[in-house]
């Protein structure tokens, strides 16, 4: 037989698909195909994807949590930023450094004179909805800075004024305040 086809095939053989089928049993099908999967292996693919969403949903979720906390540092670095910067221009205008009531109005100022920052409330109140940020004042140059995050968790940062200018006869120990670290909320019983 020529065309290059081995020597082994005789002449009343056909290559077929890597099989040798004799010309008699052409009509005769060839192919044991499957059409479709087995419930062993639908099986065996479900309890794969249930171990990687077991791993996964949580590698995400903590993801989400670590995105929310560099959310929040951004936003309390910016403050401490604007009270070092408010610190400079007491300083500059009265001789002392000083930090104002409300951190917060250490932070820019957008078109309207309000607060440049997503979130934030002048309500006076415990964040209480998602991305919310508040400041409590005590009225004592101590208050609270609030945040609630989308799951639903609050977290406070304790702050401090210090001593202002008009706290004193003589202004002369006039100093700057204190912001504390990030603390998570947890709600007592008679709040609800």
């Amino acid at each position: 037989m020529g065309g290059g086809l081995p020597n082994i095939l005789s002449r009343n053989a056909i290559a077929h698909n890597n099989k040798i089928i004799k010309k008699g049993n052409i009509m005769k099908k060839t192919h044991n195909n499957k059409n479709g999967f087995t419930l062993i292996e639908l099986i065996i693919v479900m309890v794969i994807l249930g171990i990687m969403a077991a791993v996964a949903v949580p590698k995400y979720l903590d993801s989400i949590a670590n995105a929310e906390a560099s959310a929040e540092d951004a936003v309390i670095t910016s403050i401490r930023g604007g009270l070092k910067q408010a610190a400079n221009n007491s300083l500059l205008a009265n001789g002392r450094a000083s930090w104002p009531t409300n951190p917060f109005d250490a932070l820019s100022k957008n078109a309207d004179n309000e607060v440049d920052l997503a979130g934030y409330t002048t309500d006076g109140d415990m964040a209480n909805t998602d991305g919310e940020w508040t400041f409590i004042d005590n009225n004592n140059g101590t208050g609270t800075i609030t945040h609630q995050r989308a799951d639903n968790s609050r977290y406070t940062w304790a702050y401090s004024s210090g001593v202002q200018e008009d706290d004193t006869d003589s202004g002369d120990d006039t100093a700057i305040g204190t912001l504390g670290p990030r603390v998570k909320y947890v709600a007592t019983t008679e709040e609800g």
